[in-house]
């Protein structure tokens, strides 16, 4: 049995940001009826955009 440990929650700061609202309407309707918030959602399609944008400038730099 593995051992238990209680998990850290990563430091977070609050941002306000503005989105348009069709794009909330968008993002609302994509993440219904699952296990996820509009938080969540938007973090994770940032961190996917990163990952592009570090992909796309080393391909660049070759």
């Amino acid at each position: 049995m593995r051992e238990f440990k209680i998990p850290a929650i990563p430091p977070t700061t609050n941002k306000c940001i503005r989105f348009p609202n069709d794009l909330i309407d968008q993002i609302e309707k994509a993440i219904q009826g699952k296990n996820c918030t509009f938080s969540a959602f938007v973090i994770e399609a940032v961190r996917v955009a990163l990952e592009n944008l570090n992909e796309q400038q080393e391909s660049n730099e070759e």
